[in-house]
């Protein structure tokens, strides 16, 4: 649907990057290595962007590091399309929402990092979260998304000690 709407790929692929999870940060060599398309494509979308205000750049050395403007006027709502583009949106709706005993739940993996992938990685925390029902509703959420989804479970307490591993992350459901 999107990509009928973004027909540049290029476009489509610095919105997922950068709108998906706001704090994404990255500068042109990353992209081009990540997105396997020339830094001169790459350059001039990242421009448009920064034009726009939708975009924001600052100096580290010799790198010029573009993130999200968070404080545009559109970015909530382009946030939300991308949400339901991913199909993450129906994620949390049909199985988060679901959960008793869910505490937090954190996107990590490649939508974490911006990167469109045909996997979505969870992380869930809490007590008492039925496997079964969980396996369930995730299988009912794959078909509506048309995207594998794989999780792990961690008891309260243990995502102290586990959510510094997964530095790149982004929280769909709780409270940090």
């Amino acid at each position: 649907m999107l990509d009928t709407l973004v027909t540049s790929k290029t476009r489509l692929k610095l919105l997922v990057k950068f709108f998906l999870n706001a704090s994404t940060r990255s500068y042109l060599r990353d992209l081009e290595a990540e997105f396997g398309e020339s830094t001169n494509a790459i350059r001039v979308e990242l421009n448009r962007f920064e034009e726009a205000g939708m975009l924001t750049s600052q100096m580290k050395g010799n790198k010029k590091i573009f993130g999200a403007n968070v404080k545009h006027p559109l970015f909530s709502d382009i946030h939300s399309i991308l949400m339901k583009y991913t199909g993450i949106d129906r994620v949390v709706e049909n199985v988060l929402n679901e959960l008793g005993g869910l505490r937090q739940a954190w996107l990590i993996g490649d939508f974490a990092r911006g990167r469109d992938s045909r996997i979505i990685d969870l992380l869930l925390v809490g007590d008492d979260i039925n496997s079964e029902y969980l396996l369930n509703l995730i299988g009912k959420a794959e078909k509506l998304v048309d995207r594998k989804i794989r999780y792990l479970i961690l008891n309260s307490g243990e995502e102290i000690s586990m959510l510094p591993q997964y530095p790149e992350r982004l929280l769909l459901f709780g409270v940090e």
